[in-house]
């Protein structure tokens, strides 16, 4: 059974944060090759929630899938966002992002229920994006050398 958890930064524990640090890492810098700072405060923010998943407590006990959820205002006027989102490359094929994305969704439309939801998707996940009710907003731009489309979720 896997094991879900939402939490804000402060309620993150050292071995959260290093995990999903570390994946953030493993997937974004080593595998895509995106040199960038990916520490950039929004974590930290009071409304922000981390979403993710660890596998079963007899298994090896990585983080198998994370995702951030932002709060209207926090990077958009007038939308909440989901970001960083990523799928380990052990735990592909299971429709973990697909889980991922739906967890994330239920809890923005608890949380911001008035408002829409961005998205900065890679533009070859836009279809998997679709299928979850997001909509191409912009043509594709570059984002750390990786096309990318931004996408929106009608509340």
């Amino acid at each position: 059974m896997l094991n879900w958890k939402i939490k804000t930064f402060d309620q993150l524990t050292t071995n959260e944060l290093y995990d999903l640090l570390k994946l953030r890492i493993d997937v974004f810098v080593v595998e895509q090759t995106c040199y960038y700072p990916d520490l950039d405060n929004l974590d930290r923010d009071s409304q922000t929630l981390h979403v993710f998943v660890y596998g079963e407590a007899d298994q090896q006990n990585d983080m198998l899938a994370y995702c951030r959820v932002l709060a209207p205002k926090v990077v958009y006027p007038d939308e909440s966002a989901i970001g960083r989102v990523i799928v380990a490359e052990q735990a592909r094929g299971q429709k973990l992002g697909q889980q991922l994305m739906l967890t994330a969704i239920e809890h923005v439309e608890k949380n911001w229920p008035k408002y829409d939801c961005h998205i900065s998707a890679q533009q070859h996940l836009s279809k998997f994006y679709q299928e979850l009710g997001f909509e191409p907003i912009t043509d594709m731009y570059l984002e750390d050398g990786i096309p990318h489309i931004g996408m929106l979720r009608r509340k």
